[in-house]
């Protein structure tokens, strides 16, 4: 962060002057007909009436990652947007694409998740909080789904559904550790059938992973319809397909589909839509969004979650390759901060200049830039300024990707704003990288057996030595392949603190096992989760949750978001 600004990043979202959402629509070259307005500054986008010759996506992709994240933050997505309107200053005809925030998060550890300083899409209370209701259609959609099955099996289960062997879940967008293990149906036959079941984070859900993995409506429909609920009591599965529900759930998702269309306070546009976590879910916005913003503009800056090893790789080996498109660039984040962080440093010392520790962190960063190599796909790496940041520390990161022959700059989109003159140096690097030459392949062969997929991303992207399978694992696999499921990508559900799956191994560890105790098939969303460590597909809040400093007050706006 820049000492050139004093305001908080709430503050300073509530000094921009935002432009009316139909003139943002039009300048991207958005047909009147294609806008559906939620209110004067949020909008939705029809893709099925852009104009005809927008049928094709054509812009390059940048995909923004980062090294593992620690507490301090890395600000992954203000660097994504303010590289955008860097790139957009610049004159290249540019959009940005990017997740919508979980409550979950919001009111838990993250606080506000729009990016900060002068690098923000707005209007960020809207964005954070409920937004245009997409995730509340992805829950009801998901959760129709369940009443559904229930009602199926009270009202005399034709399809022989085994109450014991149903892995879907109903879904809440908030952390409610509670809801992990309950159980329903209790209280006599008029109540429906006990069963234990659970709640997950919608982000979690495979409807989110369907939502976002779909090229359009029929495709969301179709996706939905391949969904495996659960089994009958001869262990077979059964698809919303087989229960006649994707219809009512499409329906439900029919508005939600559409991207959103947003502004960064420099006036970019920007279509935020979608968004599973990348530690437990595959991390990314919307293909739809994607490829809508690929029709719109020559540069697409999206974002992947947490590092290379979780949101990047899945972006490469599950997104890129369903969509049928491939990234020109990747940038790296990197902070001082998360640097000293990794070489040993603790949370409450970082203001305090070390480049020794710094230069012991570089190990996490270069096993990222080497990550993003694996992929064919040129990495740059952004030094995301914070006002702590001593020179010496900036000099020392910039001499080492020197020494690796990696492209860099030091970016303060956060205080200047890309808009600025924060991202200059960035997005002239990032502009050069998206002229190379690539040569991007995804990580592994979808003919590779499962657990060799998974050896494969251990050993090559987090630089383990070994996989382990617990026993639910194994026989899991066994049903996997007599399914017919074993040619799907797999999706690691893992910490985003670590290469391996214990979140307090900072830094680059070697010589280490990967534990995979379970894996579950989303054949919906299309990949295999696998389940490492103790990773949670339901979070907790922490002992002071964020959302205990929020508050509206008697004119309606808010505090603490920020």
């Amino acid at each position: 962060m820049s000492a050139a600004s004093p305001l908080t990043d709430l503050e300073i979202a509530r000094r921009a002057t935002l432009r009316p959402i139909m003139d943002i629509a039009l300048a991207a070259g958005i047909r009147h007909e294609a806008v559906e307005l939620y209110g004067n500054y949020k909008a939705k986008i029809d893709p099925a009436k852009l104009a005809e010759d927008q049928a094709e996506p054509r812009g390059r992709v940048v995909l923004v990652s980062a090294m593992s994240p620690t507490p301090a933050g890395e600000g992954k997505s203000t660097v994504t947007v303010g590289l955008g309107d860097a790139l957009a200053k610049a004159g290249h005809k540019t959009m940005i694409a990017l997740r919508e925030p979980s409550l979950g998060p919001i009111l838990g550890m993250k606080g506000g998740a729009t990016g900060g300083g002068y690098s923000q899409v707005l209007p960020m209370d809207d964005i954070n909080l409920h937004f245009t209701g997409d995730f509340h259609a992805i829950t009801s959609a998901n959760n129709a789904l369940m009443a559904l099955v229930d009602n199926h099996i009270y009202q005399g289960n034709a399809l022989g559904i085994d109450p014991r062997r149903i892995p879907f879940k109903r879904v809440v967008d908030m952390n409610d550790r509670t809801l992990r293990q309950i159980v329903v149906g209790l209280g006599g036959p008029s109540q429906g059938v006990p069963r234990e079941d659970g709640f997950d984070i919608t982000v979690a859900s495979e409807v989110m992973a369907v939502f976002c993995l779909s090229t359009d409506l029929k495709d969301l429909k179709r996706r939905l319809a391949r969904i495996t609920f659960g089994y009958t009591y001869d262990k077979k599965p059964v698809t919303v397909g087989d229960l006649g529900a994707e219809g009512a759930m499409a329906m439900l998702l029919k508005d939600a589909v559409k991207p959103n269309l947003v502004q960064t306070i420099a006036g970019t546009p920007a279509l935020v839509h979608g968004g599973p976590f990348a530690n437990i879910a595959h991390g990314c916005n919307s293909v739809i969004a994607t490829q809508t913003a690929r029709r719109l503009a020559d540069i697409v800056v999206t974002e992947a979650g947490f590092g290379s090893d979780l949101g990047a790789e899945k972006f490469m080996d599950i997104k890129a390759r369903a969509a049928g498109f491939a990234p020109s660039a990747i940038v790296v984040v990197a902070t001082v901060r998360a640097l000293k962080m990794h070489g040993g440093v603790a949370k409450e010392n970082l203001s305090t200049p070390d480049t020794a520790a710094l230069q012991e962190g570089l190990v996490n960063l270069e096993r990222h830039v080497d990550n993003a190599a694996k992929f064919g796909v040129t990495p740059v790496v952004a030094i995301n300024k914070f006002t702590t940041d001593s020179q010496a520390e900036l000099d020392a990161i910039l001499q080492w990707c020197r020494r690796k022959g990696v492209e860099a700059a030091v970016a303060d989109v956060w205080g200047e704003g890309g808009g600025g003159t924060g991202g200059d140096e960035l997005a002239a690097k990032v502009a050069r990288a998206v002229e190379a030459p690539q040569n991007f392949s995804p990580l592994y062969d979808l003919d590779l057996a499962v657990e060799k997929k998974i050896e494969t991303i251990a050993q090559q992207i987090y630089g383990a030595d070994h996989v382990e399978f617990a026993i639910p694992a194994k026989r899991r696999l066994a049903e996997i392949e007599a399914n017919g499921w074993g040619r799907l990508p797999v999706c690691m559900a893992k910490t985003q603190y670590s290469f391996t799956d214990d979140p307090t191994r900072l830094g680059a560890p070697s010589g280490f096992t990967i534990t995979v105790r379970d894996l579950i098939p989303k054949t919906g969303a299309g990949f295999i989760v696998a389940l490492t460590g103790a990773v949670m597909t339901m979070p907790g809040l922490p002992p002071q949750p964020a959302a205990m400093r929020m508050d509206v007050n008697d004119d309606g706006e808010i505090t603490g978001l920020f």
